[in-house]
């Protein structure tokens, strides 16, 4: 049976700056969901992450079916208007354009979606990061499905040993999708060149070269390309699906053990660590620090079970405290250097004005 995996997230509102969305915003888009969509959807699931709301839908529609990226437009448009009769913080911020146009992507939410022939047994994670932009799955996801350092089932599994095929996409390019297709392990150096430009070059998808099947879908969104200006860090969703062909589910989380830098936490201008953080948690400290969480799920037909918090567990305690750890130490940095993100990713901020009017107080000497 073929079923459609579609994830939608977005910003509409937020309490006491970026923090979280609050029950009455979140109630108000489960409600819109399980009432609207009783005739498009098989199941779904609804959660938070930060300031964000995600829509997590089970159907038979196929990718980028009009109804049922409707569905989800709506269903933010409708909390949207609960954002401002409560006052919440930027209500409405991820929805860049007034109407819909028949598909949610390029109009501000994220996007994550793959149609597949379903396993008799379906496990996947529904990953949902905040304070952070699509790069920061980059590092993550290579060493998941590339490195046999964190990925033992490379050696282990015949059906993994051919490797994986990355769809890089090119997202500084906004004209149309620009996008490479490259083979691990064979481009592994390729891969690796063009992965380490967290800000210009993101993975798209990633398929099992052993079966030709989607191990990973993910948002890549810049909403700065669509806006024209900073409105807001890309927070992106991914779909991984898991075991088989595929890394097992401990292979998928043992790379965010590193906690890596990635660009975003306050006014989404510096890098911080990846913090692997239990579902429905909230941003605190300087407006985060980045943050990632893992909802499990196994699935028969569409039907959903679960989900199970994958980074709830003590193990990711300790994690938690290192990673705290080096927050705190980059954020001693204050502006300068590596602590702040570069001026090609500040060109939408009040920093660009700064710079245009002391360019001409310069002389030559």
């Amino acid at each position: 049976m073929k079923i459609t995996i579609t994830a939608l997230k977005a910003d509409v509102g937020s309490i006491g700056g970026h923090l979280t969305p609050g029950s009455e915003l979140f109630n108000t888009i489960k409600e819109f969901v399980s009432e609207n969509g009783k005739n498009l959807i098989i199941d779904h699931y609804i959660s938070f992450t930060g300031d964000d709301i995600a829509i997590l839908m089970t159907h038979t529609r196929g990718v980028s079916n009009p109804e049922i990226h409707k569905l989800g437009w709506d269903a933010f448009k409708a909390g949207t208007e609960v954002a401002k009769k409560l006052g919440l913080y930027g209500a409405g911020q991820d929805l860049l354009v007034d109407a819909f146009s028949g598909n949610v992507k390029g109009l501000g939410p994220a996007v994550a979606e793959m149609e597949f022939e379903e396993r008799p047994n379906e496990p996947f994670i529904f990953f949902a990061a905040d304070k952070t932009d699509p790069g920061a799955f980059n590092l993550p996801f290579y060493l998941a499905f590339a490195d046999p350092m964190y990925c033992s089932g490379l050696l282990l599994a015949p059906h993994m040993t051919k490797g994986f095929k990355f769809t890089i996409i090119d997202v500084n390019y906004t004209e149309r999708d620009r996008v490479i297709e490259l083979n691990a392990p064979e481009d592994l150096y390729s891969i690796a060149a063009l992965l380490r430009d967290t800000e210009r070059f993101v993975i798209e998808s990633i398929h099992s070269r052993a079966t030709g099947e989607q191990a990973v879908a993910i948002s890549t969104t810049r909403l700065h390309n669509i806006a024209g200006k900073y409105t807001g860090k890309d927070d992106p969703i991914a779909i991984v699906r898991v075991q088989g062909a595929f890394p097992a589910t401990g292979e998928v989380l043992a790379p965010f053990e590193i906690g890596p830098f990635v660009a975003g936490f306050m006014r989404g201008s510096h890098n911080g660590p990846l913090m692997p953080c239990k579902l429905q948690t909230t941003i605190s400290y300087f407006d985060g620090p980045p943050v990632i969480t893992g909802a499990a799920f196994s699935m028969n037909q569409g039907k959903l079970t679960g989900p199970v918090d994958v980074f709830d567990h003590p193990f990711w305690d300790f994690v938690r405290e290192k990673i705290a750890e080096k927050a705190i130490s980059i954020r001693r940095q204050g502006f300068a250097g590596p602590s702040m993100l570069p001026y090609s990713e500040l060109e939408y901020g009040g920093i660009v004005k700064i710079l245009e009017e002391l360019d001409k107080k310069f002389y030559l000497r």
